[in-house]
């Protein structure tokens, strides 16, 4: 008896040191097993975006510059690629209080997608875009482009259904001319969509940058061939303003 009641109490002995271990076991495990809780885990859907969105320095740098200077009410709003950011605007419209958001190297998609931060907070009196050059150059389709341009429409006239929009057509540069066929159907798309709108105009640049032999005039372009120098904006100019005048007239 004496043996057995040793033995017994050994493996007691030894249950209660189990036990005792126990709770301090299921609790590592708990926790190896438990759903990640920290920030990376739990942040917002916006924030893993932004981190990822090329563009999103360029445009909370626009929105900062807003919160520093309040933008201009009544504006004319230029938005797009870089033909828009590097035009000096003061320079070609002296008349009009404007607003550059171009930020270079986008397509059409990107001002979609930004449209809610560096578009439709300006509620401006006419809207200016140029895009679809570097989309097409991304093999992106002529009728993708014309479909992002459709979001764009739908979101601008969501807050301002009747807002002047002049979407100046794809350029004719020397460094993409062989795009020049698929340009040209993007523009033809963009026409019968602007006048579908009755309040959007494609503002038809191709000609007056074509030389008499039917090329690109390299005189109009920077070096790389692709980008306007001072003369090819202000042919620009030349066919944008007429089209602004006539829409502030009618707004009188």
């Amino acid at each position: 008896m004496c043996f057995s009641f040793s033995r017994c109490r050994n493996w007691l002995l030894l249950l209660v040191a189990a036990l005792a271990s126990g709770p301090a076991w299921s609790t590592a495990q708990d926790k190896a097993d438990r759903p990640k809780t920290d920030a990376a885990a739990s942040a917002p859907a916006a924030a893993t975006t932004a981190k990822t969105d090329k563009w999103e320095s360029a445009i909370a740098a626009f929105e900062a510059d807003d919160k520093k200077s309040p933008p201009p009410k009544d504006a004319v709003l230029f938005v797009g690629s870089s033909s828009i950011r590097l035009w000096d605007l003061q320079k070609s419209f002296p008349e009009y209080t404007t607003i550059n958001r171009g930020f270079g190297g986008s397509q059409m998609s990107d001002v979609v997608r930004h449209a809610d931060r560096i578009v439709t907070p300006y509620k401006p009196r006419a809207i200016v875009l140029y895009e679809g050059d570097n989309d097409l150059n991304a093999k992106k389709s002529p009728e993708t482009v014309a479909a992002d341009f459709a979001a764009f429409l739908k979101l601008v006239r969501a807050q301002q259904p009747t807002v002047p929009i002049l979407v100046i057509g794809c350029k004719p540069s020397p460094s993409r001319w062989k795009l020049i066929e698929e340009q040209r159907e993007l523009n033809r798309l963009l026409v019968a969509m602007c006048e579908k709108d009755g309040h959007a105009t494609l503002v038809d640049i191709e000609k007056p940058m074509l030389g008499a032999d039917g090329e690109p005039r390299k005189e109009l372009f920077r070096d790389d061939m692709l980008h306007l120098n001072d003369a090819g904006y202000a042919v620009w100019a030349s066919l944008v303003e007429p089209l602004l005048a006539k829409h502030a007239a009618a707004a009188k």
